[in-house]
């Protein structure tokens, strides 16, 4: 029986010898291959932090101390051992448990994470809350080095020179936040206590004086050795006590230095800095850290078809117009733009994640004179949401922006469905939207959007078409009718919503379809020409203040016509397949076929 099979309660692993938690790291890690093959997931960050959550668990006591994993990617290891190992075969599909830290689905997970840079403003919080209530239990915050350099991280490590006691930050530093961390205070806090002359007199001590009072004088004045080999370091400053730099994939060593960090953080705030291995024990996602940080099934991965096709179209329009630039948040291979940098290095800028800078970085080459396209996922354009209204539609500054993963995303769930984008866009000024039916289109939108001169958001799906989809201008027409008829219309948004509205309508005679390929502006000619017809509107968005709302409101005046909403309700759609979100949301084809009759029976 291996020793993960043993475990029966939390508290056996503060039993284990370091022999035991060395075996069952590696168990952990075929266990996180194993389901991550059969599910998808994240991968290479979840191997990386094996061992650093087994020594958290033997240094204190969860769920009484509180660990916040920032971001969800780290925290694999850590769902396993909090009494879901059974139920870790069914991470990301319908009805199991969630790939990311969900406080919902377990007391162990002490605040729910999906997005990067919300764990030390939360963990802050919850030592306020706890300091009022008059408790005692630790808070640890788990920071990848790529999710320090975030604004909101940023932010809350500088919001005073005192911090409260019993909290620990640990800087996972693996070099990597999905791609390679580029970063400049990424590249500052590496340096801090790496230093070939430090780091090389540290190993010297240990191995010559072990633990001899030699090395506990030397642990004494370490203090004093950081500064004669780093000068001043910043964290204290911020009030932290720091302890650095430590290996993260050694568990008896971390062990060792977690069970000090206990002890001084009652006194005073620690900020610990921890080296892993992104990917380790598994030699694919070690040496391609950054293709197997999240996979699909059979450990797939690569840009999809909408992707793919906006890095080869920029690298096209590139070639004529040198002023078109491609700014993304440290996700340039989900979104096409590797290929961007591959060709026109010059031309493309990665923020790392930082998509409020990322705004504002382009509305500032925008106003010098340059072209700038923001790619990035829809879920993460959320955070940026004032930067668009304030430093780019403000100034009606012709910036680009792509929003890939668009509508309903499946397995990763509610943090990540991409369905408030149609609506915190439309409602701004100077702000167009469009939604392109296939990849093919993607560069016909794209020139589109060059030829407008303002904000223009194209929002797209991973991969999905609108079945043999035939690309057509959007210089002549935003919006196509697919299907000709004379009974309701379905307006569609976007490939996926068009390619059901189509299956729908082969079904019910006399049904129009019209893809709305502009969802701002509207195409208020057509809506005219639809006045005393049963209208639905289709799209993988909020229905409120989306483009159902928009018209509704439109037909407001007109007693005659019927305009029924189908879209995502006021809810946040747990993770599972994209077809079981459709149906949850009541957006599948017999859905449609049912409003259709509804409406036609009123």
């Amino acid at each position: 029986m291996g020793v993960l099979e043993g475990l029966k309660d939390i508290s056996d692993i503060k039993k284990l010898s370091v022999e035991q938690l060395g075996a069952l790291a590696g168990e952990l890690r075929e266990e996180i291959v194993s389901v991550t093959r059969e599910n998808g997931g994240h991968l290479s960050s979840n191997l990386g932090i094996v061992e650093t959550t087994l020594a958290l668990y033997r240094t204190f006591d969860f769920p009484k101390d509180k660990i916040i994993f920032d971001v969800g990617h780290q925290c694999y290891a850590h769902k396993i051992l909090s009494g879901r190992k059974e139920a870790f075969r069914s991470i990301r599909t319908d009805g199991g448990i969630s790939g990311f830290p969900d406080s919902d689905e377990s007391e162990f997970d002490a605040f729910t994470t999906g997005h990067a840079g919300t764990s030390i403003a939360s963990g802050l919080g919850l030592c306020a809350a706890r300091d009022r209530a008059g408790e005692d239990y630790c808070v640890i915050d788990v920071v990848g080095d790529g999710s320090l350099v975030n604004g909101l991280n940023l932010e809350a490590m500088t919001s005073s020179g005192k911090k409260p006691k019993n909290f620990i930050v640990i800087l996972n530093d693996n070099g990597m936040s999905i791609s390679k961390n580029r970063n400049g205070f990424y590249g500052f806090i590496s340096k801090s206590t790496t230093k070939k002359s430090y780091v090389k007199s540290k190993r010297l001590f240990k191995k010559v004086f072990k633990d001899s009072f030699v090395t506990r004088f030397f642990r004494k004045v370490r203090g004093l050795i950081k500064r004669i080999f780093n000068g001043e370091n910043y964290f204290e400053k911020f009030g932290f006590k720091y302890v650095g730099l430590c290996d993260g994939n050694d568990i008896k060593e971390l062990s060792a230095i977690l069970s000090r960090v206990k002890t001084a953080c009652r006194e005073k705030a620690v900020f610990l800095h921890i080296k892993t291995t992104k990917g380790k024990g598994f030699k694919k996602a070690e040496e391609h850290a950054d293709f197997y940080h999240g996979v699909g099934k059979k450990l797939t991965n690569g840009a999809g078809e909408f992707s793919s096709s906006l890095g080869a179209a920029l690298c096209e329009m590139i070639k004529t117009d040198p002023k078109i630039v491609a700014i993304t948040a440290a996700m340039k291979d989900g979104t096409g733009l590797s290929a961007v940098e591959k060709e026109f290095p010059a031309n493309f800028f990665d923020v790392g994640i930082a998509e409020e800078f990322a705004v504002t970085y382009a509305a500032g080459m925008a106003k010098g004179g340059l072209r700038p396209v923001v790619a990035v996922y829809s879920t993460f354009l959320q955070r940026a949401y004032d930067q668009i209204l304030h430093d780019v539609c403000l100034q009606n500054l012709p910036v680009v922006f792509c929003l890939d993963r668009a509508g309903l995303v499946g397995e990763d769930g509610k943090t990540h469905q991409g369905i408030f984008d149609l609506s915190y866009l439309t409602h701004l000024p100077n702000m167009t939207v469009l939604a392109p039916l296939c990849a093919d289109e993607m560069r016909d939108a794209l020139q589109y959007a060059f030829s407008l001169s303002s904000p223009v958001a194209i929002r797209y799906p991973k991969n999905d078409s609108c079945g043999e989809c035939r690309p057509k201008p959007f210089a002549e027409k935003l919006w196509v009718v697919e299907k000709e008829g004379n009974g309701a219309v379905i307006i569609s948004v976007g490939p996926r919503m068009t390619e059901i509205a189509l299956r729908a309508a082969e079904k019910s005679e006399g049904t129009q379809v019209v893809a709305a390929r502009s969802v701002k502006p509207l195409d208020t000619d057509l809506l005219k020409s639809f006045a005393g017809r049963n209208i639905i509107t289709l799209e993988e968005n909020s229905v409120i203040g989306g483009f159902g709302a928009a018209v509704a409101e439109f037909f407001s005046g007109y007693i005659d016509t019927k305009v029924s909403v189908m879209g995502v309700k006021d809810v946040f759609v747990p993770h599972g397949t994209v077809e079981t979100q459709l149906r949850g949301c009541g957006l599948s084809e017999d859905d449609i076929l049912a409003e259709i009759d509804r409406l036609n029976d009123k």
